[in-house]
């Protein structure tokens, strides 16, 4: 729907909204590769689903259109992941990547609407098996930025056992949720990943406000001139971080939409985007799997692309001024 401006009976169009033409056009290509991944491959990948159903589910919110079995055929490709691995699950022996996989998986069946079942009650219980003697959760995975912090694997381990714990899992789940917040409360981050992600764990783990307010300014003591977030001290800013800090500062009511902050950093990936719709990132880890296209471009640093546009998708939505079609 074209917005307009009513004058005197007359019915005037208006320029279109930058934010919202950026999301309109990116949302395609995160269909492409979301669909092209399900396509080719049985597993489950945080590159090409958890990230894009995220920015699928909040599209969605926002009336975006989208495929009308999207989320359905994503949702069932992750579900049958789990299943097929149904006994690992339950022995705590896991796939590989371990607890960001696991934790990641059960965040993405989440933003499809799934409904609880033995595969995820499975899942759960891997989650509390594994390193339960320790104060939280362990990652296997080197592959910054997306998977190398341990709080991002800790963010994703609480929030899959806060929403799918069973009732006969509720009491092992409360002991080893204080044993996290612990944890975090006194662990520094290191990174502008290990920030983003201890404050949505200190957000998730009903941390005080002090300590959720002084995590935020981390983050936004460190946003660069062009509005935009680096992944590191020195580098440049990026679509990945600025998407992802702009998420975690919005999403725990650290910021609104309305804030100078927000809107630069906002400014700052509108004017990264490609003519094409998506964001290039290029790839600071070693690839070990065998490459393949899942459908969306930039070859060799596709996955890491389409995660970072998944999140500047994300982060672009709360801006976006009208819903759209409605």
């Amino acid at each position: 729907m074209v917005p307009v401006l009513v004058v005197l009976g007359f019915s005037i169009p208006l320029p279109a909204n930058p934010v919202h033409t950026a999301v309109a056009s990116a949302v395609p290509r995160l269909v492409s590769g979301a669909k092209g991944h399900a396509e080719q491959k049985t597993c489950f990948a945080c590159h090409n689903q958890a990230y894009p159903m995220a920015a699928f589910s909040a599209a969605k919110d926002r009336g975006f259109d989208l495929p009308g079995d999207l989320l359905k055929t994503q949702t069932s490709h992750i579900h049958e992941f789990l299943e097929s691995n149904i006994d690992k699950f339950r022995a705590g022996q896991g796939t590989g990547g371990q607890v960001d996989t696991a934790g990641w998986a059960l965040f993405t069946l989440e933003r499809g609407g799934h409904k609880p079942d033995d595969a995820t009650e499975a899942v759960v219980e891997y989650l509390l098996k594994k390193d339960a003697t320790k104060s939280h959760w362990t990652s296997v995975s080197n592959r910054p930025p997306t998977e190398a912090s341990i709080f991002t694997a800790n963010y994703v381990a609480v929030r899959g056992i806060q929403k799918w714990a069973t009732t006969a899992q509720k009491v092992r789940v409360t002991k080893r949720l204080e044993s996290v917040k612990a944890w975090v409360l006194k662990t520094p981050a290191k990174d502008t990943e290990d920030r983003v992600y201890r404050l949505l764990m200190l957000k998730a783990l009903d941390g005080d406000a002090k300590s959720i307010r002084d995590a935020a300014a981390e983050l936004l003591d460190d946003q660069h001139p062009d509005g935009g977030w680096g992944q590191l001290p020195k580098m440049e800013s990026d679509p990945y971080a600025t998407g992802t800090v702009l998420f975690a500062l919005y999403y725990t009511a650290q910021l609104t939409s309305k804030d100078d902050v927000y809107r630069r950093g906002v400014a700052f990936l509108v004017q990264a985007q490609r003519p094409d719709g998506t964001w290039l990132l290029k790839s600071r880890s070693k690839p070990f799997q065998p490459y393949y296209e899942s459908g969306f471009p930039h070859g060799n640093d596709q996955f890491i692309s389409l995660s970072a546009s998944s999140w500047a998708v994300v982060a672009l939505l709360p801006m976006s001024p009208v819903k759209a079609g409605r």
